[in-house]
C-alpha cells in the first residue's frame, strides 16, 4: 500500500482503514475468483462483506428514532414522513436485481464497491439536505447503493468460501443483518444529542467510504461475456418503483394516484417478464422458477418480509404511539428481536448436518409465526416487558431463517449467477416487507373507526398468515419434487 493512499485519508479514519486493510490482506489475494473449503481461508473478505451488510441495515433503520427530529426541522406531513421511512427500502428493492445483473456481468467486486461509494455520496447529501423532498431523494439513492452491497456481498462470499466454510460465512452474513437492525436505531438516537439527525448520515458516509477503500482488495469474479440487459433493468426498476410507491401512498387511503401507480407498475412488470424470456443475458432467468428449490427459497423470502419482518418493524410504532413509550426505549426493546436474530444466525452453523436447508427454512418460519402470535397480548396499558417473549422467540427463529435463506439463495442457482440468486431472494424479502408494512399501517391507522389495538391484533393475524402460507408453500414444493416425473 503506497504512502500516498494513506496520506489522503483523515487521521481518525486512517487507523480503521489500516486495520481492515491488513485484515483483508492477511493472506495474499490475486484478484481472481477462488473457492476454498479449507479452514485456513482468510477471514478478510468475510469481515468486509459482513461490516458492509451491517452498515446497509444501519442506513435502513436510522429513521426509526430520528423521524421526530426530522419532522421538527422540516415540518413534514404524515405523507412525507412515510416517504422518508420507505425511501431506502424502495430504492433497494427496485435496484437489487439490476445490481445482481451488474455483478454477474461486470464483476461482483466492482458492483459491491460501487454500491458503497453511492451509499457514501448520498449519505452526505442526506446529511446536508435542506428540505424534505431532497432528503427523500437521497434516501432512495441510498437504497440503490445498498442494493449493490446486498446483491453482491453474498455472491462474493459464495465465490471465496465453499462447503462448511460458506455455511459459516452465510451465518455471519445473516448475523450482520440482525446487528445492523439492532445498532441503527440506537446509534441514531445516541448521536442525536451530538449532531442532530444528520449525525447518523455522516457516520454512514465515513463508514461506507472506508469500507469501499478496503473492499478494493477483494477478489473479482469472472464476468459473463454478454451485454447488460438495459431494457429489462429500466422496466424492472420503474415498474417496482411504481408498485412500491402505490404501497406507500395507499396507507393514506385509496386514491386515483394509488390506482394509477399500481396499474402502471403491473403493466411494466408484465412487460419485464416478457422481455426476460427473450434476451441473451436476462436480469432474471425466468426458467429458474421451474426449480422447486429456487421457487421455494423465493417464496420463503417473501413470506419472511411480509410476515415477521413487517410486524417486528412496527413494534416501535406500537410502543411509541399506542403506549406512549420513548423512541429510545422502543429501539432498545427491539434489540431483543434483532440481537437474538444475530446470535441465532451465528449459531445456525451448529445445526445438525442431517437437517436440510429446506427443512430449516420451514421450521424457522413456523417459529417466526409463533413469535408473531405472541404479540396478540399487547394492550394499551401493558408494560414494555410484555413484548419480550414474542421478540425472543421470533428472533431465534428469524436468525436461523436468514442464515438458511442466505445458503439457499446461492445454492439454488448456477455458480456464475450467484449475485442474481442473492438479488432475487432479497428483492422478494423487501417486496414482502413493503406489502406487510403497508398492510399493518392501514390496519392500525383507525380506518373504519376501530381502535389502534383492535387493528394491531388484525395485523398480527394477517402477517402470521403470510408466515404460515410460506411454510405451507415450501412443504407443497417439497412434496411435488419427490413425486416421480417431477
Amino acid at each position: 500500500m503506497s504512502a500516498c493512499k494513506t496520506r489522503c485519508i483523515p487521521v481518525p479514519v486512517r487507523s480503521v482503514y489500516l486495520f481492515l486493510y491488513r485484515r483483508v490482506y492477511r493472506q495474499s489475494w490475486t484478484g481472481q475468483m477462488q473457492i476454498s473449503t479449507q479452514d485456513e481461508t482468510s477471514n478478510g473478505p468475510l469481515t468486509v462483506v459482513a461490516l458492509s451488510t451491517l452498515l446497509s441495515l444501519v442506513v435502513f433503520t436510522a429513521p426509526l428514532t430520528t423521524l421526530e427530529a426530522m419532522t421538527a426541522d422540516f415540518g413534514m406531513s404524515p405523507g412525507v414522513q412515510a416517504w422518508v421511512m420507505s425511501g431506502t427500502p424502495l430504492g433497494a428493492a427496485a435496484g437489487l436485481l439490476t445490481a445482481g445483473a451488474l455483478g454477474d456481468t461486470l464483476g461482483r467486486k466492482r458492483t459491491f464497491v460501487g454500491g458503497l461509494w453511492v451509499t457514501a455520496l448520498f449519505s452526505v447529501i442526506a446529511a446536508l439536505a435542506p428540505t424534505g423532498p431532497l432528503l427523500i431523494a437521497a434516501r432512495i439513492a441510498q437504497g440503490l447503493g445498498t442494493a449493490g452491497i446486498m446483491a453482491c456481498g453474498l455472491g462474493l462470499l459464495g465465490q471465496v468460501y465453499g462447503g462448511d466454510g460458506f455455511r459459516k460465512a452465510a451465518g455471519i452474513w445473516a448475523a450482520a443483518i440482525g446487528a445492523g437492525v439492532a445498532a441503527g436505531p440506537i446509534l441514531a438516537s445516541l448521536l442525536l444529542g451530538f449532531g442532530g439527525w444528520q449525525a447518523i448520515h455522516w457516520l454512514c458516509a465515513v463508514g461506507s467510504a472506508v469500507l469501499a477503500l478496503v473492499a478494493l482488495s477483494l477478489p473479482e469474479s469472472r464476468r459473463i461475456g454478454e451485454r447488460m440487459d438495459i431494457g429489462g433493468s429500466l422496466l424492472l426498476m420503474v415498474g417496482l418503483s411504481c408498485l412500491l410507491s402505490a404501497l406507500i401512498e395507499v396507507r393514506f387511503g385509496l386514491s386515483a394516484t394509488v390506482v394509477a401507480l399500481a396499474s402502471g407498475g403491473a403493466v411494466l412488470l408484465i412487460l419485464f417478464f416478457h422481455v426476460e424470456r427473450r434476451v441473451a443475458n436476462p436480469i432474471l432467468r425466468v426458467d429458474l422458477f421451474r426449480r422447486s428449490d429456487f421457487s421455494g427459497a423465493t417464496i420463503a423470502a417473501f413470506a419472511s418480509g411480509a410476515g415477521v419482518l413487517a410486524l417486528m418493524s412496527m413494534v416501535p410504532t406500537v410502543m411509541v404511539r399506542g403506549q406512549g413509550h420513548t423512541p429510545l426505549l422502543a429501539a432498545v426493546v427491539l434489540v431483543a428481536w434483532s440481537g437474538m436474530t444475530m446470535v441465532s444466525a451465528l449459531g445456525a452453523r451448529f445445526l445438525p448436518g442431517t437437517l436440510s436447508v429446506r427443512m430449516a427454512i420451514i421450521v424457522s418460519i413456523l417459529g417466526c409465526m409463533a413469535g408473531q402470535l405472541l404479540l396478540l397480548v399487547a394492550q394499551p396499558g401493558s408494560h414494555w416487558t410484555i413484548f419480550l417473549p414474542a421478540l425472543l422467540v421470533a428472533g431465534v427463529s428469524n436468525g436461523i431463517l436468514n442464515a438458511s435463506l442466505g445458503q439457499a439463495a446461492i445454492q439454488t442457482v448456477p455458480a456464475e449467477r450467484s449475485a442474481m440468486g442473492s438479488a432475487v431472494n432479497n428483492t422478494a424479502r423487501y417486496l414482502g416487507s413493503a406489502i406487510g408494512i403497508a398492510l399493518v399501517s392501514i390496519l392500525i391507522s383507525g380506518i373504519g373507526g376501530q381502535s389502534f389495538f383492535a387493528g394491531w391484533r388484525e395485523a398480527v393475524l394477517a402477517t402470521s398468515g403470510f408466515s404460515l402460507l410460506g411454510a405451507l408453500a415450501m412443504l407443497g414444493l417439497a412434496e411435488r419434487e419427490t413425486r416421480p416425473g417431477t
